[in-house]
C-alpha cells in the first residue's frame, strides 16, 4: 500500500515577512550601495520591525490569549512567537555590526559621529549652547520611586535610563528617565568644523547632548554619577473603534489614535551596557516576563530617524538624483482630459513624476465640461495637494465625493485632517462601508457629453509615496471601464447591492473567483500542450487557495514566474511542481509596490494592473480593483517591466523557504532593473 503524498508546504505569514526584512538589512551591509543610503536602510528595517511588533506580533499575542489557532494554517500563535523572538534576537547583532562597519566607513568619508566624551572643546561649548540656548525648556526629568506609578512611555519615542548614584554613598542612588525630544528638534545636530579639517563633518545624536549635560539637568540632586542608556518600547497599535454608541467614526478613531500610543507593551529593547539593578528596576515595573521580547542592543535605538540622516552636501554618497519624466503623450497635449479622450495613458511612478495626475485633477476643477469628480483616498500625504484640488473643485462648482479610508494604519491623523478640511470646502466626504476596507485606488471625472475619464492606481493618490514607491496609474476614457468604475462608487454608497463586472476585477465580490477562473484556464491549456504561463509583480502571496492554484498550475506544466516582494508563503523549490515555479524579490532604490499580473491565454494575453495583493485581507475583506489593459502599447510596457525584473541580476534575491536570500546571479552583464527602466523610460522622451 503506497503511503499517502506529503502535501505541498508553505511558509508562515509572519516568518516570510522577517525573511523580506533581512533583504532590508543586507542592503545596509552592502559596500556597493552609497554610504548614507546604508544608514537609511538601517532605518528603513527599525521602522518596518516596529510596525511589524505594533501589527502582527500584537494579532498573534491576542490570538494566544485567547487559545486560537491561526485560521490558514492552524498553526499555535505561541509556537510562531516563538520562532519570531529566536529569529529577531539574532538580527539584533547583525543590525549592530551593520552599523559600526557604516560609522567606520563614514570615518573615512570624514564624517563622524561623536559621543559626547569625544568632543574638542570649541565643540563640547558649542553643543553646550546648544542645550542652554534651544534644548533646556524640552528636557524634562521623570524620578523613578519605588512605591510611585510608573510612567505610561509612548511607544514612538525614545528615553534615556538614568542611574544617579555617588562614590561616596555606593548603596545611594536614583532612577530617572528623560524623553528626547526628537519631535521638536532634529535627532542630528551638525558640529562646527575642526579648524584643522574643514571638510571634515561631525554630527552627534541628541541622545548624547544630553548625556553631555546630565551634570547640568540633576544639578539640584546629590549625586555627582550620572549614567545615561536608551531604551525604547514597541506597543500592540491595533485600534479598538467599536466605543460607544451615537460616536461618529471620526471621534471613534481619534479615541483610538490617542490610546494606541499607550497599548500593551510588546517589546523592550536597551543598551546591553545599562546595569542589570536599572533594567530590571524598568522591567518589573512595566509588567514584562520573562517570554517578552527583550532585546538587548547597542547604544542607539528608534533607527527610523536614520531615514532622515543629513547627507551634508555629499551627494557622492547617496543615490543619484533622477529628475522625474513625463508622460510625452500627456507633455505635448494641450490638456490632460483631451489626451485621455484619444488613448489611454500609463504613469509609472517614481520614474514619472506625480504631478500630471494632480494635473488631471486641476483641469477638471476648472473645465466647464466636468461634472464632478468621486475618488478613493487611503493614506493622505501631510500637505495633500490631491485633496487641495478637490477643494479647488468644490469651490468652483464641481459635485466632489471623496471616500476617505480612516483606517490606513498610521495615517489616520493626516486622513482626518483632511477629511474635516474638504468638508469645510463642500466636498462630499465618505468614511467607507461597514466592516469593509476601501483600498482601491479610484478617480472617476463625470463629464456631460460622455462617461467621463477614470484613473485607476496600484497605489495611494499621494504624491511623498509617488516618490519613493514604484506605482503605476492607468488614465483611461473607455467606456466599458469608466462604467465599471462608476458602478465601483455606487457600491461604496450602497453597499448592500451585488454588483457584477464584465471587465474590472472586484473584491469582495468577484475578484477571487475571476483569479481562480484566469489559473485554471492556464492549467487547461498546459495540459492540452498549448502555451501556458503566468507572470506575476506583486507585493504579498499569502492566500493558501490562491497558492494551491498555482502550485496546480505549475504541477500541470504552467510556467509560473514571480516577482514579490515582501511576504509569500510559497515554497518554490518543491520536486512536485517540476521547476516550473520561480520567485524572486526585489529590494533597491525604491520599494516595489505595483501589482501586475499577466496570463498567457494561448497567446492571447491578459494584462491587470491592481490595488490588491493576493491575500485573504484583499481577496474578502477589503474593496480592492484590478483594471484590465487593453491598449496594446501599456501591455508592452507592462511586459518590458515584467522582463526586466527577471533579468535583474544585481538587486533580484532568490526566494525560497530557508530566508537565505541569495542574490540571483547570472553569467550575464550587471542588469539592475530600476536603473535600467529609468533609462528605458528615457530614451523615449520626445
Amino acid at each position: 500500500m503506497t503511503s499517502p503524498r506529503k502535501p505541498l508546504r508553505y511558509i508562515n505569514r509572519e516568518i516570510t515577512w522577517l525573511f523580506f526584512n533581512n533583504r532590508v538589512l543586507q542592503e545596509a551591509f552592502n559596500p556597493e550601495v552609497p554610504l548614507l543610503e546604508r544608514l537609511r536602510f538601517l532605518g528603513i528595517y527599525s521602522n518596518n520591525m516596529d510596525e511589524f511588533y505594533r501589527v502582527r506580533v500584537a494579532t498573534l499575542r491576542r490570538l494566544e490569549e485567547l487559545n486560537i489557532r491561526l485560521q490558514a494554517t492552524k498553526e499555535k500563535p505561541d509556537v510562531i512567537l516563538k520562532k519570531i523572538a529566536k529569529m529577531t534576537a539574532a538580527m539584533q547583532p547583525k543590525f549592530e555590526a551593520a552599523f559600526d562597519a557604516i560609522v567606520e566607513d563614514l570615518k573615512r568619508e570624514n564624517i563622524s559621529l561623536l559621543d559626547e566624551t569625544q568632543l574638542s572643546p570649541a565643540q563640547e561649548e558649542f553643543v553646550r549652547c546648544f542645550y542652554e540656548t534651544q534644548l533646556l525648556d524640552s528636557i524634562t526629568p521623570i524620578i523613578l520611586y519605588k512605591n510611585t506609578t510608573f510612567p505610561e512611555l509612548a511607544d514612538d519615542r525614545i528615553y534615556l535610563a538614568v542611574k544617579l548614584h555617588s562614590d561616596f554613598k555606593p548603596k545611594d542612588k536614583l532612577f530617572a528617565l528623560i524623553e528626547v525630544p526628537s519631535a521638536e528638534f532634529s535627532r542630528f545636530l551638525e558640529l562646527p568644523s575642526n579648524v584643522e579639517c574643514q571638510a571634515c563633518k561631525s554630527i552627534i545624536l541628541l541622545d548624547d547632548v544630553i548625556r553631555l549635560c546630565l551634570s547640568e539637568i540633576f544639578k539640584s540632586l546629590p549625586y555627582d554619577m550620572h549614567e545615561a542608556y536608551t531604551v525604547k518600547i514597541t506597543r500592540d497599535a491595533e485600534m479598538d473603534i467599536e466605543s460607544e454608541f451615537g460616536e461618529s467614526l471620526v471621534d471613534k478613531v481619534s479615541k483610538g489614535i490617542k490610546s494606541r500610543r499607550f497599548g500593551e507593551p510588546l517589546r523592550f529593547v536597551y543598551d546591553e551596557e545599562m546595569p542589570t539593578d536599572l533594567k530590571n528596576f524598568i522591567l518589573k515595573k512595566m509588567e514584562f516576563k520573562k517570554t517578552d521580547a527583550i532585546i538587548a542592543g547597542g547604544r542607539y535605538h528608534n533607527f527610523k530617524d536614520f531615514i532622515g540622516f543629513p547627507s551634508l552636501g555629499r551627494t557622492d554618497l547617496v543615490y543619484q538624483q533622477q529628475a522625474p519624466l513625463s508622460n510625452p503623450e500627456i507633455k505635448n497635449s494641450r490638456s490632460v482630459l483631451e489626451a485621455v479622450q484619444r488613448n489611454d495613458l500609463f504613469l509609472h511612478y517614481p520614474y514619472f513624476g506625480f504631478s500630471q495626475y494632480v494635473q488631471l485633477l486641476r483641469e477638471a476643477a476648472i473645465d466647464a465640461e466636468v461634472l464632478g469628480i468621486n475618488i478613493t483616498l487611503y493614506r493622505m500625504a501631510k500637505r495633500s495637494k490631491v485633496a487641495r484640488a478637490l477643494i479647488y473643485a468644490a469651490k468652483n462648482g464641481k459635485q466632489v465625493t471623496a471616500v476617505v479610508e480612516l483606517r490606513a494604519r498610521f495615517d489616520e491623523e493626516h486622513n482626518i485632517y483632511w477629511a474635516t478640511k474638504m468638508q469645510e470646502a463642500g466636498v462630499n466626504v465618505i468614511f467607507g462601508v461597514e466592516g469593509l476596507k476601501i483600498h482601491s485606488k479610484l478617480t472617476l471625472i463625470r463629464m456631460k457629453k460622455n462617461k467621463g475619464v477614470a484613473a485607476i492606481s496600484t497605489g495611494n493618490f499621494h504624491e511623498g509615496n509617488a516618490t519613493v514607491y514604484t506605482d503605476f496609474t492607468l488614465f483611461t476614457a473607455n467606456n466599458n471601464i469608466v462604467s465599471e468604475v462608476a458602478k465601483v462608487f455606487d457600491f461604496i454608497d450602497h453597499p448592500f447591492q451585488n454588483p457584477r463586472f464584465s471587465h474590472l476585477l472586484v473584491s469582495p465580490q468577484e475578484m477571487r473567483r475571476k483569479l481562480y477562473g484566469l489559473i485554471t484556464t492556464e492549467i487547461h491549456n498546459a495540459k492540452k500542450g498549448l502555451p501556458a504561463f503566468i507572470k506575476c509583480k506583486i507585493n504579498h502571496i499569502t492566500d493558501q487557495p490562491i497558492i494551491l492554484k498555482l502550485y496546480e498550475a505549475a504541477k500541470a506544466g504552467v510556467k509560473v514566474q514571480l516577482i514579490i516582494r515582501g511576504m509569500t508563503s510559497i515554497v518554490p523549490n518543491q520536486k512536485e511542481l517540476k521547476g516550473n515555479m520561480e520567485v524572486v524579490s526585489i529590494v533597491d532604490k525604491y520599494l516595489e509596490h505595483a501589482r501586475i499580473f499577466i496570463f498567457c491565454n494561448n497567446n492571447d494575453q491578459k494584462y491587470y494592473i491592481s490595488s490588491a495583493d493576493w491575500m485573504r485581507r484583499n481577496l474578502d475583506g477589503r474593496i480592492e480593483v484590478a483594471v484590465p489593459i487593453y491598449d496594446k502599447r501599456i501591455q508592452s510596457e507592462l511586459n518590458t517591466i515584467i522582463e526586466y525584473g527577471l533579468r535583474d541580476n544585481v538587486k533580484s534575491r532568490i526566494v525560497e523557504e530557508h530566508g537565505e536570500n541569495e542574490f540571483k546571479r547570472s553569467n550575464e552583464s550587471p542588469f539592475r532593473s530600476q536603473f535600467e527602466l529609468y533609462d528605458y523610460y528615457l530614451s523615449q522622451q520626445k
